[in-house]
Parts: structure tokens; sequence; C-alpha cells
């Protein structure tokens, strides 16, 4: 048993597998260019508060980052109908794009990209329970977007001067 178990540990230390722990931003204060009462924003501070020593100001001049949102598109596609002409399936696709600046407004991150899709279907039979899986879609959309603009940020370096 006990070899089983040390089998197992150096396996999965072998693949690269790792707990997800707090990130390492590349800088200590960060303004969020969003209004203090989106949603998004009051996200992306938690999350950016819980997993980093990063603080999280109010005006962009106390800020060694600003994230910039560019662009946020949210979209509802039909993607089947069924025999009568109904909605069978649905694609639900937010398209986030934003960069990350210093003060003097080098680039830490230049303009960026996240696309997240879900499908689901859909019954006319059952819609109040579809409209309450489509919340939950959107809120797990919105959390993946919110976890993947976090390794970014914890991947962007501050390019130098005349690059």
């Amino acid at each position: 048993m006990k070899r089983l178990l040390i089998l197992a540990t150096v396996l999965l230390s072998a693949c690269g597998f790792q707990l997800r722990g707090a990130y390492s931003f590349p800088f200590d204060t960060l303004y969020i260019a969003l209004a203090e009462s989106s949603e998004l924003r009051s996200v992306i501070k938690r999350n950016v508060e819980a997993s980093t020593q990063t603080r999280i100001v109010a005006a962009p001049a106390d800020a060694q980052a600003s994230l910039t949102i560019l662009g946020d598109v949210v979209l509802k596609k039909i993607m089947s109908l069924n025999s009568a002409g109904r909605v069978r399936e649905y694609q639900l696709e937010r398209t986030f794009t934003f960069r990350v600046t210093d003060p003097k407004g080098q680039e830490f991150l230049p303009p960026n990209t996240i696309r997240i899709t879900r499908e689901m279907t859909f019954d006319d039979a059952a819609v109040l329970s579809k409209e309450a899986e489509e919340v939950l879609l959107w809120r797990d959309i919105q959390n993946d977007l919110v976890q993947q603009l976090l390794r970014r940020l914890a991947a962007g370096k501050l390019k130098p001067a005349g690059t």
C-alpha cells in the first residue's frame, strides 16, 4: 500500500500536476477600469485580493498597473432547431478583450482576448429549469473568465522602454 502511494505521488509530480495556489503579479496595486457597481469588477477584485498580495485601488494614479477593458461581448446563438422549427440547442459565448498598462502607458500585457463558449440544450417543456441552467452557465463562464484573467495577469511583465 505504501509503495502504491509513493508511486502515485511520483506519477502526479512527473506529469506537472500541482494544486492551484496563490498567483504572483508583477505589480502590488491594480486599478480596474470598470464602474464600482459592476458585478464583473467586484468578482475580479474579490479573486485578486483573495489569491494575490496585490491590492485593488480606487484611482489610476494610485496604481502600479491599470486593467482596461477594451471589449466585453456576450452572445446567445441558436445552434440547432428541431423538426418543428423550435430551438433545440444554444451556444453561450463571451468574448472579453483587455490590456494592462503602467501609469506611463507601457504595457504589462498587450491587448488580449479571452473567448469562452458553452453549449446548452433547450426544451419547451422545461422552460423554467432551462432558464435556471442558463443563469448557472453564464456564472460559470464569468468564473472561468476571471480565472483565465488572473493567470494572464500573473504572466505579464513590464516591457523595457523602446521595445
